[in-house]
């Protein structure tokens, strides 16, 4: 092949609300799309019955369909007659596609085409959160996705060093892409009174807002928290019945999720970002953060420390004293300095990516 490959994206799973995934497709789908065009290729995306949640430029190709996101048996069947209509179709039209690219689970089977696949966490392993019986589920699904892709792609090394070392035969083709933290505007540094911190993603258990709870407790002097992000199940429920038990609710805002626009001056005006995770692929939120200007304190997990280098304090994610401190150093701190993480870059490895599993 001469040309850059004509790539379908699964998107059954891209209708879905704010959160890490849906700005990784968001910003790098338009992006890729403009690389691969430039060298005859481009992109397509299989929509699901719940169309995207973002918008795509007009050159990029949106393919309706009634795959629906939940349950997964349905979503399987149903997309994969989906995904064959759409490669024939393409074929009939004399522009077939040359891969095919899904960012969720399971892979897909007896497609005719090479296929990459985007792995952002390995999180259905984790054994702090997950039941044995899934945990091998998950572990037989994944198998299957590491060995069959060309390419397996990634938002970091810690990711990809870890399905590296969960599935060897996957070395080789594991690509780091990772995630860019340059979509938000840049505001002047503001901090306002009284001062307050920001937690910035998901409420939900991995996410661990628990700790900060307990930190706020342990001092009682640190700002008030304001909770940034999409609830999920009752997870914030157990937050402000936490925050009741240790009487520090009125410390706490949970703001739901805002725009670009609110969320840079959100950064612009916190004292402090703080990200108490037990596990994340990449740490958009840190990295974001940092990019503004805001200090930040963080958990210490691999993930973290790739996103934000080694200046912000970090902390035991299970010691909320830890993290007080950690919060106490950040807000002391000078201006942090900002890590680079360009979506341009991002999307420049995927093109890379694209190109090679295309021509294996």
């Amino acid at each position: 092949m001469t040309r850059a490959p004509r790539v379908l994206i699964a998107g059954a799973c891209l209708g879905q609300g704010p959160g890490g995934v849906r700005r990784h497709n968001e910003e790098l789908l338009p992006r890729l799309d403009a690389l691969l065009r430039e060298d005859g290729g481009g992109v397509a995306v299989l929509e699901g019955a719940t169309p995207l949640a973002f918008a795509l430029p007009d050159t990029v190709e949106r393919i309706p369909s009634d795959v629906p996101f939940q349950p997964v048996h349905r979503r399987v069947l149903a997309e994969s007659r989906a995904r064959r209509t759409a490669l024939s179709d393409a074929a009939d039209r004399g522009r077939p596609f040359d891969l095919v690219h899904t960012a969720h689970l399971p892979a897909p089977r007896r497609l005719g085409l090479p296929f990459t696949i985007t792995l952002h966490d390995l999180r259905s392993l984790d054994p702090g959160r997950v039941p044995l019986t899934r945990r091998l589920m998950g572990r037989r699904v994944l198998q299957r996705a590491t060995r069959d892709a060309l390419r397996v792609l990634c938002v970091s090394d810690a990711v990809r060093e870890q399905i590296e070392q969960e599935f060897p035969d996957a070395r080789g083709r594991v690509v780091r892409i990772g995630n860019g933290a340059d979509h938000l505007p840049l505001l002047p540094r503001a901090p306002v009174e009284p001062p307050f911190l920001l937690h910035v993603g998901h409420v939900e258990p991995r996410k661990n807002v628990e700790v900060l709870v307990r930190a706020l407790a342990a001092d009682r002097d640190l700002p008030r928290l304001m909770l940034v992000g999409v609830p999920k199940g009752r997870a914030l429920e157990r937050v402000l019945a936490l925050a009741a038990e240790l009487g520090v609710e009125r410390r706490i805002e949970a703001r739901g999720p805002v725009g670009d626009d609110e969320l840079a001056a959100l950064y612009a005006s916190a004292s402090c970002s703080v990200f108490p995770s037990r596990l994340e692929g990449f740490g958009i939120g840190p990295a974001e953060a940092l990019r503004a200007g805001c200090p930040v304190a963080l958990s210490e997990i691999p993930a973290h420390r790739e996103a934000a280098g080694e200046g912000p304090p970090g902390f035991d994610p299970d010691d909320p004293v830890a993290a007080a401190n950690a919060i106490r150093r950040a807000l002391a701190a000078a201006t942090p300095s900002r890590p680079e993480h360009t979506w341009d870059a991002c999307a420049g490895r995927w093109r890379d990516a694209a190109v090679e599993a295309a021509r294996a």
